[in-house]
């Protein structure tokens, strides 16, 4: 996502005469005040990539709900108003544009409704008036996989690359999209000075991370991946990408495998995903006797962190 992307987006809207003068300030102040807020909580001279992708949501979501109240200058909403458009959302009768329930319903309404948005409109209080029967979101379910299906999964993949890079989402547990950033200079092989095994520091850079997550370093704990990344990095220049292969493949390396292993995830029996391997490091840690903020910092939060 790019910023210029994103300063068009916003310039289309801010400037959509379709809108209501009223809305479209609110939409102006909230959309700076948002950029303000995103600079300076993550230390930024300017917006990174991850920041804008967060901005550039509030434009699609500002429009969708200036829809759904007709156009009417939010300042002038009433209870009855808000109440009538939570509950269509609730009951079905809004929907997205190809006629489907929205998803993510919860998002809406905490991030605008809920929000600065609405607060900037002075409606924070009427409109808690009229969610006060929203349910509650359910606690996620954490899905994961044993280290015995991992590595069934694993084993029946053939290149080499493919290898590294599952052993790699297993043993560091970051995403997917960081990894596949990774370049060989951020992976550093050593000797363990306790155990006198090889084992690599895998440095997780911040402009390859999710805006939420912490830089840092990671050791690896598994000599499989010592073993896969040996294999690939003699290959490689000292600034060339670890993997030649993106996101979709990977996908398709792992859908492949859990196939033939017929692996599913506990407790639910879901279908293994790559970010499941992510939480399927933290479950297998823990079972091994980490604490919850050791886990935690590998994750990339903070201690006593409740982000999955």
């Amino acid at each position: 996502m790019g910023w210029n992307r994103y300063v068009t987006a916003k310039a289309k809207l801010l400037n959509d005469e379709t809108i209501c003068s009223e809305n479209r300030d609110i939409f102006r102040q909230f959309l700076d005040h948002r950029e303000y807020k995103l600079k300076r909580i993550n230390g930024l001279a300017k917006l990174d990539a991850n920041s804008i992708k967060t901005v550039y949501s509030y434009v699609t979501r500002l429009r969708t709900v200036n829809r759904w109240f007709g156009n009417k200058p939010w300042a002038e909403l009433t209870k009855d108003d808000i109440k009538q458009v939570y509950d269509a959302i609730e009951d079905g009768r809004i929907t997205t544009l190809d006629g489907r329930p929205f998803r993510d319903r919860e998002t809406l309404y905490t991030k605008v409704l809920l929000g600065k948005p609405f607060e900037l409109a002075g409606k924070k209080g009427i409109v808690r008036e009229a969610l006060e029967f929203r349910a509650k979101p359910k606690p996620t379910e954490v899905r994961f996989i044993r280290e015995a299906a991992f590595r069934q999964i694993v084993d029946t993949t053939i290149k080499p690359e493919h290898k590294a890079f599952l052993w790699l989402a297993w043993d560091i547990g970051e995403n997917a999209t960081s990894l596949l950033r990774l370049r060989k200079c951020d992976c550093t092989r050593q000797i363990n000075e306790h155990t006198k095994e090889p084992e690599y520091t895998i440095i997780l850079r911040r402009e390859i991370l999710k805006r939420t997550r912490t830089p840092r370093t990671e050791i690896t704990n598994y000599k499989e991946t010592v073993q896969s990344l040996d294999l690939i990095l003699a290959q490689l220049s000292e600034n060339e990408m670890l993997f030649a292969f993106g996101a979709r493949m990977t996908m398709k390396v792992l859908d492949r495998a859990t196939r033939i292993t017929a692996a599913k995830c506990i407790p639910g029996g879901q279908k293994v995903t790559l970010k499941d391997l992510r939480s399927s490091m933290a479950c297998d840690l823990l079972s091994k006797g980490w604490t919850t903020d050791e886990v935690n910092q590998r994750l990339g939060h903070r201690p006593s962190s409740r982000e999955g």
